[in-house]
């Protein structure tokens, strides 16, 4: 079995279409605790001297159970699609004003999101996730430290982030939002006061655009009440690696090319934060027009 994750790996499946992600993805269950792929290392640590197949887990029937899934998946999917645009008919998706992506009621709602902080380079900031009162909201809180690791290599630090898992179809494939429908990005919040930058991460192309997103602001007012957030579309600015660049796009959104979204805190402000979401949505909001906020330049 080792010899087959090494013949997954190698170029004999590297010349067809998609068949070692297909095969990749009916090996997920038996190799749930390998890794293989190398992952980050921090300089200076010693790296791992157990083989990755050693750590999988072969099952034959969890195999089997695994592609019985993926297959009732891939039929849902498409009688989703015969039906129409997102599962819905055609003329209901057109009509559609509004639309929910993410609400939090359960504990399932809650793992569609991933949170992490600067403890990953070493940093000491805090950050959880939890379910409200009366299971009616996430909240997410924590601690911000900048206090940047002494590392001799990191200069800052300070921030936390709660971002969505990326959605996956049948045997392991992306699937990507339309949300070509809509021109606002729609929320219901309630926060200390703290500002927080709202952005949404894009599936790239090329190797050198995966640092790549469109990011805007939310500021929250505090205080005991929800309020409801409207973030236009248009408001949205393109950055890479941290760094605003000069050549600004609108997000595409006919382009489907959505892949997760996020939040992040990094105001530089020491000290606890909070901040309670409600659902996550979209607007067709009918009397904005602007189609972008940021002058385009054109190129020489």
């Amino acid at each position: 079995m080792a010899l087959a994750v090494m013949r997954l790996n190698g170029s004999s499946f590297h010349g067809g279409c998609c068949r070692h992600k297909v095969f990749l993805s009916l090996l997920g269950p038996l190799l749930s605790n390998s890794k293989l792929y190398s992952s980050y290392r921090r300089p200076g640590a010693e790296p791992k001297k157990k083989l990755s197949w050693q750590n999988a887990d072969f099952s034959f029937k969890k195999g089997i159970d695994h592609l019985k899934t993926q297959l009732s998946l891939l039929k849902k999917e498409t009688q989703d699609y015969l039906r129409g645009p997102g599962g819905h008919q055609l003329g209901q998706h057109l009509l559609e004003q509004t639309k929910v992506l993410w609400q939090f009621r359960s504990q399932e709602d809650l793992n569609k999101w991933v949170i992490s902080s600067d403890e990953e380079i070493g940093g000491k900031s805090k950050v959880y996730i939890k379910l409200g009162r009366n299971n009616q909201a996430a909240l997410l809180y924590g601690t911000l430290n900048t206090e940047a690791p002494r590392d001799g290599e990191t200069k800052y630090s300070g921030y936390c982030s709660m971002r969505s898992r990326p959605a996956v179809g049948s045997f392991n494939r992306k699937k990507f939002y339309d949300w070509s429908n809509f021109n606002t990005l729609y929320l219901r919040v309630r926060g200390d006061g703290r500002p927080w930058m709202v952005n949404i991460y894009t599936d790239p192309y090329f190797s050198h655009q995966k640092d790549d997103l469109y990011s805007y602001f939310m500021f929250t007012r505090g205080g005991p009440y929800w309020e409801e957030i409207k973030i236009p579309f248009s408001k949205f600015f393109f950055s890479s690696r941290g760094r605003i660049q000069d050549n600004q796009h609108p997000v595409w959104l006919d382009k489907a090319s959505f892949l997760t979204l996020g939040f992040t805190i990094g105001d530089k402000v020491d000290g606890p934060f909070q901040l309670e979401i409600d659902f996550i949505g979209l607007l067709n909001d009918r009397a904005h027009r602007e189609e972008f906020a940021y002058e385009i330049y054109d190129k020489n």
